[in-house]
C-alpha cells in the first residue's frame, strides 16, 4: 500500500492541520510516513503545500515526483491546478470550489473549473458552504479531509480519533462540529463514487 498526497492551499486555511491528523492516524496504523512542507505562515494568504507520503513499506524520499501523486487535496481550486503536473494518470483531485482570491490576476473561476473538470478524476464542491450549513464555518478543512478520506488507506475511525484528539482542548462542541464536517465530506465522495 502506498498513497502519495499533495496538500495545497493558502495560509490560514488549515492544510497543515490535515497533514497532522493524517500523519498521526498513519502512525497508529503502523504505516511509514514522510512529509515535506512549504509554507509562508507568517503572511496569511501565502501558498501552503505539503507532500505527504504514506506506505506499508519504507519510504526513502519525502518529495513526490511529478506524475506520481495519488491525490491532490486542496482548499482552493487554483492551488489544486498549480500542482496538476504531479498527479498520476489515475490519481484524483479533491478540492474546494470556493476561490480564495488573493492575487490581482486570479483567473476567471469558470476557467479554473473547466480545467479541473478536464483533469478527469475530480471531487469538487463548495466545502465552505457545506461547513456553513453545518453551522461550523471554520471547519471546511475537515470537510476536505472527509472528502479525500475514501482514497486514503487509513481506517476512518483512526482519522476520527485524531480529529477528536487534536481538537479536544477546545471542548466537545468543537470536536463534534469537526467530526460532523469530516463525515459530511466523506459522505459526499462516497455518494459520488457510487453514482459513477
Amino acid at each position: 500500500m502506498k498513497t502519495d498526497i499533495i496538500l495545497a492551499g493558502v495560509g490560514g486555511q488549515g492544510i497543515l492541520t490535515i497533514a497532522t491528523i493524517l500523519g498521526a492516524a498513519a502512525l497508529k496504523e503502523n504505516l511509514f510516513l514522510k512529509q515535506a512542507e512549504v509554507h509562508g505562515m507568517s503572511q496569511r494568504g501565502g501558498d501552503v503545500q505539503s507532500n505527504l507520503r504514506i506506505s506499508s513499506d519504507p519510504i526513502y524520499s519525502d518529495l513526490i515526483p511529478q506524475g506520481s501523486a495519488d491525490l491532490i487535496v486542496s482548499l482552493e481550486p487554483m492551488e489544486a491546478l498549480r500542482y496538476g503536473s504531479y498527479l498520476s494518470s489515475d490519481g484524483w483531485i479533491v478540492t474546494n470550489t470556493n476561490p480564495f482570491v488573493n492575487i490581482d490576476n486570479y483567473p476567471a473561476i469558470d476557467k479554473v473549473e473547466s480545467e479541473l473538470e478536464a483533469s478527469g478524476n475530480v471531487v469538487a464542491f463548495n466545502m465552505d458552504e457545506t461547513a456553513k450549513e453545518l453551522l461550523s464555518p471554520r471547519s471546511s478543512n475537515m470537510v476536505l479531509l472527509g472528502a479525500a478520506s475514501p482514497f486514503i488507506d487509513i481506517k476512518k475511525e483512526l482519522i476520527e480519533e485524531e480529529i477528536s484528539r487534536l481538537f479536544s482542548s477546545k471542548g466537545d462542541k468543537i470536536v463534534n462540529s469537526n467530526l460532523e464536517a469530516f463525515r459530511a465530506g466523506r459522505k459526499y465522495t462516497e455518494n459520488l463514487i457510487k453514482s459513477r
